[in-house]
C-alpha cells in the first residue's frame, strides 16, 4: 500500500506531463525514491519550475483522498508497476503511471483490441459504418475501444454493447465525470457491461487539451485504429491516427465520397498509403486471422437499453395502454401513399415503410428483426424523414407517416 501511495503522489505532480513522468520513475528506479529525494537530486534533471516545486511538496494526503475516493465509487487502481499493466500501454514512451478503471477486468494483451474513432459531429453514414463495423467486431470476439463522445466513438462503443461484446471507452476526466452528460446512459451501460478506463483520479473535471493527451491511450491498448469521419485539418481523429503510426499500430480507415467534408480526413489517410481502406468488420478481422483467440458471442440485449421515451400523455383507467413499440398509428388519419411514389422507392425503403406501418421503432431494432443493412438503413431514414414518408418520434423512434393502399 505504502507503494501505491508514492506512485499516486507522483501522478499527482503539478505540471508534469506524462513523458516525464515515465522519465523520472525509470531515472530514480521507484516512485519512493522520487519521493525521498532531496532538491539536489533533481538538480541535472532541468525540470520546469512549477513541477520542481511540486516533486518538493511531500504530503500525501492527497493520495489518501485518492484512495478513499475510488474504494467509495468500487473504482480499481492499476499501477504501471503491476502485473496486470497492459505491456502494449508500457511500449510508450508517455505510459500513463496509474490508471483508474470501473467495469469489468480485461487482459488487453491478450484481446484482439480495435480502437474505432472519428468526428462528433459525423453524417448519419458515419454513424452506420461505426455501428456495423463495431458489431461485426464484437460478435466475432474482438474487443472495442473508443472515447464516449457523442458521434462515431459512443455509435462504435454502443453497438459493440448490443452485439453481446466487450466495449471500452478512455475518458479524459475522473472515472465519476460524465463527459458529455448526454452519454449518462452510455457511460452506465458501460461501466455494468463493459469498461471505463482513465489516468485522472476521481474528481479531475474535463480540461483544455486532455483529448489529444487521452488518445494516446486509446491507440496504445489497440492494435490496430479505425478512423471512420475526419475532416482535413488538425481532428482529434487524424491526431490519434498519427498517434497510432507513431506506436506501431496498424491503422484502418472508412472511406466516404470524395466531395464529402467529413471523409476528407479518411480518404486523406488512404490515399497517402497510411491507413488500409476498410468496408466492414471483416477487412480488419483478415488482418489477425491466427494471430488471436476470438471467441464470437450472440447478441446479449441486457448489457444495452434503449433510451427512454418520453411519458405519454396520461390515459384513462379503463384505457389499455401499450408498450411503445407496439404503438399503432392513426392510419385513418394518415395520406396515402401515391403508388408512383412506392413504384419509385427501392426495395430496402419498401421493407422499411412496412415494417413501421402499425409500430414504433428504432433503427437499431430494424436492423436486428429484419437483418437490415445499418448502412442502408440509417441513410435512408434520414433522407425518406425529410419527404414525408416516416416520422421520427422521442427516443429516436420511427414511425410510418403514409399509409399504403
Amino acid at each position: 500500500m505504502a507503494g501505491l501511495k508514492y506512485l499516486l503522489w507522483l501522478a499527482t505532480r503539478h505540471g508534469l506531463p506524462p513523458q516525464r513522468g515515465a522519465e523520472l520513475l525509470e531515472y530514480f528506479g521507484t516512485a519512493e525514491a522520487a519521493y525521498f529525494a532531496g532538491p539536489e537530486e533533481y538538480d541535472g534533471l532541468r525540470l520546469p519550475p512549477l513541477l520542481r516545486q511540486s516533486l518538493q511538496d511531500k504530503r500525501l494526503d492527497g493520495a489518501e483522498v485518492i484512495l478513499d475516493r475510488c474504494s467509495q465509487l468500487g473504482v480499481r487502481i492499476l499501477t504501471c508497476v503491476d502485473a496486470g499493466y497492459p505491456e502494449r500501454l508500457l511500449q510508450l514512451r508517455d505510459y500513463p503511471l496509474v490508471l483508474y478503471t470501473l467495469g469489468r477486468s480485461i487482459h488487453f494483451d491478450e484481446e484482439l483490441a480495435i480502437a474505432i474513432v472519428g468526428a462528433r459531429k459525423c453524417t448519419p453514414y458515419g454513424v452506420g459504418m461505426a455501428e456495423e463495423i463495431a458489431a461485426g467486431l464484437a460478435r466475432a470476439g474482438a474487443l472495442v475501444i473508443s472515447g464516449i463522445a457523442q458521434g462515431i466513438d459512443s455509435a462504435a462503443v454502443g453497438a459493440a454493447l448490443r452485439a453481446g461484446g466487450t466495449a471500452v471507452s478512455v475518458l479524459a476526466c475522473g472515472l465519476d465525470v460524465c463527459y458529455p452528460p448526454s452519454s449518462r446512459r452510455l457511460y452506465q451501460d458501460l461501466a455494468a457491461a463493459g469498461t471505463l478506463i482513465s489516468e485522472h483520479p476521481p474528481g479531475t473535471p474535463i480540461l483544455r487539451g486532455c483529448f489529444p493527451v487521452r488518445n494516446r491511450i486509446i491507440s496504445g491498448l489497440s492494435v490496430g485504429v479505425t478512423a471512420v469521419e475526419a475532416c482535413a485539418g488538425r481532428s482529434g481523429t487524424l491526431i490519434t491516427s498519427l498517434l497510432a503510426l507513431d506506436q506501431g499500430r496498424d491503422l484502418f480507415a472508412v472511406p466516404g465520397p470524395a466531395n464529402a467534408p467529413m471523409s476528407a480526413g479518411t480518404n486523406g489517410l488512404i490515399s497517402r498509403g497510411e491507413a488500409k481502406l476498410v468496408r466492414d468488420a471483416g477487412d480488419i478481422l483478415e488482418e489477425y486471422r491466427g494471430r488471436f483467440s476470438l471467441r464470437p458471442r450472440r447478441p446479449a440485449a441486457p448489457a444495452w437499453r434503449e433510451p427512454e421515451p418520453r411519458p405519454a400523455p396520461a390515459a384513462p383507467v379503463e384505457r389499455e395502454v401499450t408498450p411503445p413499440e407496439q404503438e399503432k398509428p392513426p392510419v385513418e388519419e394518415l395520406p396515402l401513399l401515391p403508388q408512383e411514389r412506392w413504384r419509385a422507392m427501392a426495395d430496402q425503403e419498401r421493407e422499411i415503410l412496412t415494417c413501421l406501418t402499425g409500430a414504433c421503432l428504432t433503427a437499431d431494432q430494424l436492423l436486428k428483426r429484419h437483418d437490415m443493412n445499418a448502412t442502408q438503413v440509417n441513410t435512408s431514414l434520414t433522407a425518406q424523414h425529410s419527404q414525408g414518408i416516416w416520422r421520427e418520434l422521442p427516443g429516436r423512434r420511427f414511425q410510418a407517416a403514409v399509409r399504403l393502399k
